[in-house]
């Protein structure tokens, strides 16, 4: 079954969302939702999801999951936000009590912080399965970006977040704490095992050099050929030497320490202080 895909680039993180639907009835999943953050001011806004909340409700779609490919080090999620306006289950992999372990420590979060994955609704693991509908989507465990990447094979579409970019931008940075280089070749190359036709939809796109317009539809066909950091029978020991040397010339996220604080927690802020007011921490000399 081919679901129907309509994405949402976010210029300002360069960000695509995706709503997915069962082309035979009006059940959707979101993917990779984004809540808009100005760090200068520390203030949220909610254009984005918005957009998102008003296109569902023009189309009469019923959303049955809000899923996360992973914990995203560059933009807040706006899953909560979007879950009380329309309903569906918060979906990640169940690895994520592995970077709530790791950041907890790095943002100091104290016992209060629960490390179970329990702020998610529904954590997958290798091989689940779930349905949008009459329409089955299968859970991939694609580790490397970091230990809780999963990639969603629904019908013959698969949603990889920052595992693999377009064939002419590569490959995701794997210098996370919990990343893997050689973890990341292993993941790819499992996703590169689909068939060729399978349609493959980026998490982000940076418009390679040369071409002039955002992008982030592409094939395992493609990937295979054209991919400039995985494609043409690349070995592991080439990408891994390629990938670590990349990483170690690349700056943070500029949405980094905002991000993880609220992504492992499902996309809610830190709780509350007893005046009711919200704070985020700023690890000194930890990433």
């Amino acid at each position: 079954m081919s679901p129907e895909v309509k994405a949402f680039f976010d210029e300002a993180t360069n960000t695509i969302s995706y709503i997915v639907r069962d082309p035979n009835g009006s059940s959707c999943a979101i993917i990779d939702s984004v809540l808009d953050f100005d760090y200068a001011s520390g203030r949220t806004d909610t254009a984005s999801a918005d957009r998102i909340i008003k296109w569902v409700k023009q189309e009469g779609l019923s959303v049955e999951w809000l899923l996360e490919t992973h914990v995203h080090a560059d933009h807040l999620s706006a899953a909560p936000y979007i879950q009380q306006a329309l309903g569906g289950k918060i979906g990640i992999g169940d690895r994520i009590k592995v970077v709530q372990e790791t950041f907890g420590k790095v943002f100091n979060e104290g016992t209060e912080f629960e490390r179970d994955g329990s702020q998610f609704d529904q954590l997958f693991a290798e091989g689940d399965s779930f349905m949008i509908g009459q329409l089955r989507g299968d859970v991939l465990h694609t580790p490397g970006h970091t230990p809780a990447c999963l990639t969603y094979v629904i019908g013959d579409a698969a949603f990889v977040g920052d595992t693999l970019f377009m064939p002419d931008f590569g490959t995701a940075r794997c210098d996370f704490p919990g990343g893997s280089s050689r973890m990341l070749y292993d993941s790819v190359q499992k996703i590169l095992a689909l068939p060729d036709a399978t349609r493959i939809f980026v998490g982000h796109d940076y418009k390679a050099p040369g071409r002039e317009e955002y992008a982030w539809e592409t094939t395992v066909g493609e990937q295979k050929t054209r991919n400039i950091h995985v494609g043409d029978g690349k070995s592991r020991d080439e990408f891994v030497k390629m990938r670590d040397e990349r990483d170690a010339s690349l700056p943070m996220p500029k949405l980094i320490i905002p991000s993880l604080q609220v992504n492992m927690r499902a996309g809610h802020m830190p709780k509350p202080d007893d005046k009711g007011d919200v704070f985020l921490k700023v690890p000194v000399n930890k990433l």
